[in-house]
């Protein structure tokens, strides 16, 4: 299995676009609101890859497993880390997560920043194990009540050599 960086030369939208959506299938009926990966089109996945940092996992020809990164002013947001559902429990998240690391260090950003709904303590939990604390919970606009936890994970400084 192989991780490669979206670029200019990727065209499997469609391809990528239901890895996304089936990864994400178990949230629907789970979560409220409805996971924005359901309003997710071909032609928004080639615009976020073109404003984000974008990586595939591809194993043999298919793909498997996808992230995307966002730098932002003290941390870098990982958004839409995906695994196929056959896939998922085998490591390939946190191969995907190391490689935000790696993007972090390299932008000189201290720590990786992800939100995942409150429903999904499963979720919560895998991300505990990675190293994220949670850090905050919020809600979507027009909800009153929480409905995503912001979780961040610190990176160790590098080591300068004098």
């Amino acid at each position: 299995m192989r991780i490669v960086p979206l670029d200019q030369t990727f065209t499997r939208w469609d391809e990528l676009l239901a890895l996304i959506l089936s990864a994400f299938a178990s949230m629907n009926g789970r979560i409220d609101p409805p996971s924005s990966a359901l309003k997710l089109t071909t032609a928004s996945l080639a615009e976020k890859a073109g404003t984000e940092i974008g990586h595939v996992a591809i194993d043999g020809e298919k793909l498997v497993g996808c992230l995307f990164l966002r730098p932002e002013a003290d941390c870098l947001y990982v958004g839409k880390l995906a695994v196929l559902p056959e896939v998922q429990g085998k490591g390939l998240g946190k191969r995907l997560l190391t490689i935000a690391e790696d993007a972090a260090v390299a932008l000189e950003l201290p720590a990786l920043r992800l939100e995942t709904r409150i429903e999904l303590t499963d979720n919560h939990a895998v991300f505990a194990a990675w190293g994220f604390s949670r850090t905050a919970e919020k809600a979507h606009p027009g909800f009153a009540r929480t409905t995503f936890v912001e979780m961040r994970k610190v990176l160790a400084a590098p080591i300068h050599a004098t």
